[in-house]
This record gives C-alpha cells, sequence and structure tokens, in this order.
C-alpha cells in the first residue's frame, strides 16, 4: 500500500484539485514549482537556518514519568508547544513564505480556527515585510481572543467570516474567495493538509521535520528509531501528519488519530468525520466529510476551535480507509480531563487540541515496553479561558479560612456566604 501523494494529487481514492476554472492559474504555479523550489539548496539552508535559529528546532523529546506510571508503559511528548508561537504551525508558514517570495507574491492571506496557524502566519510575514490577511471565523475570534492580539500586534489583518458557523470552515471559504479575487499578487498559505493539490502534499512535507527528528531522538533514547505507537489529535490534520510522515511505510508501528466528537457522535453537535464522513468534496479536494443525504455540509462541533472542520485532509481519509489508521473520537468532557490531568501530572498545560490526543490513553492497552510518542501539537495559554470557563476555577479558589481574634482557624461551619 502507498501513503504518499500520486502523481494527480491523490491518496488512494482521495486528494485532486477542484477548483474554479479562476484558481487554475494558481494552482498550476505552484505545482509546477514547489517541489523544485524546495528541494534547492538554497531553499533548504535558508529554511533549515529558520527553524534552527528562529522556530528553535529540534524541539525536545520528552519522557513524561509520571504519565508513564500511570499508563505502564514509555510515553514521549514532542514538545511542539515549544517552537516560536507556541505550535507546530510555525513549520509550515516558515516553508511557504520561503516559497511565496520564490514565486514573487507580495500579499499573503491564511485561515485560521484556534489561531496558532494565524498567528503563525503573521509572524513570518512580519519576519518576510510582506501584507497578511487572516480569516477567522465570527466565533472563534470571540474564544480565541488572546491569538487575536497577537495577529495584530505582528501587523496582520484579521477579517470576520460571519456566515454558516462562523468557524473554521467559513475562515477557509472567505479566503478562497479572496483568493480567486487576487490571484497575481497573493499566496494562499493553508494552515493544514487541506485543500487542492498540492496544498496537502506540500504541508505535509515541511511538518515532516517533526517525524524526522523523532526518529535520531528515539535512537538517542532507546535504541531504536521507531516507537509502537503514535499518537496526534485530527483535525485538518497537519500536525498528525508530521508525526507519522517518515513512519508511513513502516507498518510495525501503530497510528492512532483522535479526532473531536464535541458533545457526542451522535449528539448532532460533533466533528467526528471518521464516524460521519462520506466521499465529497470540501474547499478543492475529495476526501471525507460530514453531509446531509443531499450533500449539503453538515456543521461541526467541537470546544476546541482547531478540530471543528467537518472533513480531514485527503492523506487521513486514505490512512483510514485503508486501515492504516486507527480512528478515535473523544468528546468535549473527556478532553478537558485529559487536559487537566497532563497539567498536573506533567507540569505541562496542553491546547485542548493537544488534550485530545491525551484523552485517549484511558481507552487503550499498552504493554509495559511499548514506546509511545504523543504529539504535543499545542500549548495552552491561547485556551486558557476555556478552561477557567469550563472548571468553574474562578469559584473553585480556596481562600484560607478566617480565624478568629486569637489566630486560631474558625471551624468551617462558622463561615458566612
Amino acid at each position: 500500500m502507498k501513503y504518499t501523494v500520486d502523481k494527480k494529487g491523490f491518496y488512494g481514492n482521495y486528494g485532486g484539485a477542484f477548483v474554479p476554472e479562476m484558481l487554475f492559474p494558481n494552482l498550476d504555479e505552484l505545482e509546477k514549482n514547489y517541489n523544485k523550489i524546495i528541494n534547492d539548496t538554497d531553499f533548504q539552508e535558508d529554511y533549515n537556518n529558520l527553524l534552527k535559529d528562529y522556530v528553535g528546532r529540534p524541539t525536545p523529546l520528552y519522557f513524561a514519568e509520571r504519565m508513564s506510571e500511570k499508563y505502564k508503559s514509555k510515553i514521549y511528548f514532542k514538545r511542539e508547544d515549544l517552537c516560536h508561537t507556541g505550535a507546530h504551525k510555525i513549520n509550515n508558514t516558515v516553508g511557504q513564505i520561503l516559497l511565496a517570495k520564490r514565486l514573487g507574491k507580495k500579499r499573503i492571506i491564511a485561515e485560521t480556527g484556534a489561531g496558532q496557524h494565524g498567528v503563525a502566519t503573521a509572524t513570518v510575514c512580519a519576519l518576510a515585510g510582506i501584507e497578511c490577511v487572516i480569516y477567522m471565523g465570527a466565533i472563534d475570534i470571540k474564544r480565541q481572543a488572546p491569538n487575536v492580539a497577537r495577529m495584530k500586534m505582528l501587523g496582520a489583518s484579521v477579517v470576520a467570516a460571519e456566515s454558516g458557523s462562523k468557524t473554521l470552515k467559513d475562515a477557509t471559504n472567505e479566503a478562497i474567495r479572496d483568493w480567486i479575487n487576487n490571484p497575481i499578487t497573493t499566496h494562499y498559505i493553508i494552515g493544514s493538509v487541506v485543500g487542492p493539490h498540492p496544498y496537502p502534499d506540500m504541508v505535509a512535507k515541511f511538518q515532516s521535520i517533526v517525524s524526522k527528528e523523532i526518529k535520531s531522538q528515539l535512537i538517542e533514547k532507546e535504541g531504536t528509531d521507531s516507537p509502537d505507537y503514535l499518537i496526534a489529535n485530527i483535525g485538518g490534520g497537519s500536525n498528525a501528519a508530521g508525526l507519522y510522515y517518515h513512519y508511513l511505510e513502516d507498518e510495525k508501528v501503530k497510528i492512532i488519530s483522535v479526532e473531536a466528537a464535541g458533545e457526542g457522535v451522535e449528539s448532532g453537535k460533533s466533528a467526528a468525520t471518521s464516524v460521519l464522513g462520506k466521499t465529497g468534496i470540501i474547499h478543492g479536494s475529495k476526501t471525507l466529510l460530514m453531509q446531509t443525504k443531499d450533500g449539503q455540509i453538515v456543521e461541526p462541533y467541537s470546544i476546541s476551535a482547531g478540530l471543528d472542520y467537518p472533513g480531514v485532509g485527503p492523506l487521513h481519509a486514505h490512512l483510514l480507509k485503508s486501515k492504516r489508521a486507527e480512528f478515535m473520537s473523544i468528546t468535549d468532557s473527556d478532553a478537558m480531563l485529559a487536559g487537566l490531568e497532563v497539567s498536573k501530572l506533567e507540569g505541562i498545560i496542553p491546547a485542548i487540541e493537544t488534550a485530545h490526543a491525551f484523552a485517549a490513553f484511558k481507552y487503550l492497552d499498552f504493554k509495559l515496553d511499548d514506546i509511545i510518542v504523543v504529539n504535543f501539537s499545542g500549548r495552552g495559554d491561547k485556551d486558557l479561558n476555556t478552561y477557567i470557563d469550563y472548571f468553574n476555577f474562578c469559584l473553585l479558589y480556596t481562600s484560607p479560612s478566617p480565624r478568629d481574634q486569637r489566630g486560631s482557624r474558625m471551624p468551617s461551619s462558622a463561615w458566612k456566604k
């Protein structure tokens, strides 16, 4: 079984480029040039230098001792949360901004859900001195306010998508409309392994640095370059694609892909594409997506702004249908509790997207000597307000009990509310 893209841009039955005629020149330019450009020695030197000195790579492969004790296995975190901007997204935007400059583009557009891709795009545009416009769902703008502020501080214009569910899907729609209207000067930095060919392949290649580093890091720590399990959260799937990339053909390595079940797979408020999805076209790609009987896209839902996408990238659709990957659907409540557990056991607060991956552990059985690598795809700073609201942390704050006049503690029954 082949897991890489073919010459027509397909992973098995999924992929391709299904776009309006006005976008053909943009995609044709990219398809003819992207491999040649990114494999060029000068490009690779610039890209690797920025990954090292600007992004902060290589990111650590951290042995999570307390998590390992609890789940009776060897658990490692690939610390993408330590990248500049706080997530894996910067690996891709650094590559694409260098590509855009070599293509002579003067303006960058992007879509974002949780805001991490928007921040990463605004960051590299500031670095390169290029105009930047970020499309973001109106709902996501409210729940990801800190990232919106970061984008604006970096000089980007943030445009609200007010249609549909006002989330990631709708932001992507608006970005594509912009690209159709500005085909010559503008490059669209797609943030995940979604969209028309060559984007899924191009983004996966930029993110493949994650699994490339793991191979050498595991040799140092475990004497082998291959884990037993790889676990990642899946929305569009860029962090997962990077984690899996160099292991796709090694079928001894088990792949676990964790998606958002929202309030429950059958609740009507979910983003569980592996269960609810059917083959269709979304954002220029043939893949699996949630849709009605007459082909209308079902609005997705997740407490995580980065996972409420109605489909999945074509690579991941192929991995699911070929049974190369096992998909799991995790509810909001399981994800939030897992985020709290990781924080308390390892002293690292995960993004809610990442927390979905950790929530899978209680449903999996591992052996004592199993080596598991989880892609710690983002840090939880951006999600603190959601954590606070969900767990009522402000209400749970415990103040010192009052003292009587002699300085002794009064019984709690004497406290007045």
